[in-house]
């Protein structure tokens, strides 16, 4: 007997491999149809400061411009951001912007805001926003540089140029907060969320 209940898999609109992993993991059949949209064009026309209010609005951008092309059927989009105090960091481009970042992180704790948006036929039927708080360690230039020579790519395919579920996990002393939120999709609140909707057996 299947705990999903829905006709049609979620649909997820984001191509974050951790975050359909975190789905797949908890039985959820998705579908991903990655949102096309301006984000940073997005956040501009906002002009929002606060991260996790920037976080929420791309969220529910992505699932609003994918809904449109699936009726009936439950999207979910996903953004995070990240804050060293009011200043907030975008991915790296390249290894040299990673290292930069990684250098203004060192010795400090930054925190993570990962919003999460449900969408049905064009209109949000649940939104959420959790934080983590993440200390990093003061490491050295030298452990910094084997790092990005260990995770090569890898650093440009994050926010903050780590993943804490593989090598990135070596740069903090502290982590605070849910594991699925750090990686990206704040897990039960979604999954609380889609048993209200009746997709999920309760």
């Amino acid at each position: 007997m299947s705990l999903w209940l829905a006709e049609a898999p979620l649909v997820l609109a984001s191509k974050s491999a951790s975050r359909r992993a975190l789905l797949q993991g908890a039985g959820i059949p998705i579908e991903v149809l990655a949102a096309d949209i301006d984000e940073r064009g997005v956040e501009v026309k906002a002009g929002l400061a606060d991260p996790g209010a920037v976080a929420a609005l791309l969220a529910r951008e992505k699932a609003i411009a994918v809904s449109g092309q699936h009726r009936g059927r439950l999207v979910l989009g996903a953004d995070q951001t990240l804050a060293l105090g009011q200043r907030r960091f975008s991915k790296p481009v390249d290894r040299a912007a990673a290292r930069e970042q990684l250098k203004v992180l060192r010795g400090q704790s930054h925190a993570l805001h990962s919003a999460v948006a449900i969408v049905r036929d064009g209109k949000p039927v649940f939104e959420h926003c959790a934080v983590a708080r993440l200390a990093m360690r003061a490491f050295s230039d030298q452990f910094l540089d084997s790092y990005l020579d260990a995770a090569g790519d890898a650093v440009t395919a994050s926010v903050g140029a780590y993943q804490v579920e593989g090598l990135g996990v070596q740069l903090f002393e502290r982590i605070d907060g849910d594991h699925s939120t750090i990686l990206g999709l704040p897990l039960l609140p979604v999954l609380e969320a889609l048993r209200r909707e009746g997709a999920l057996r309760g």
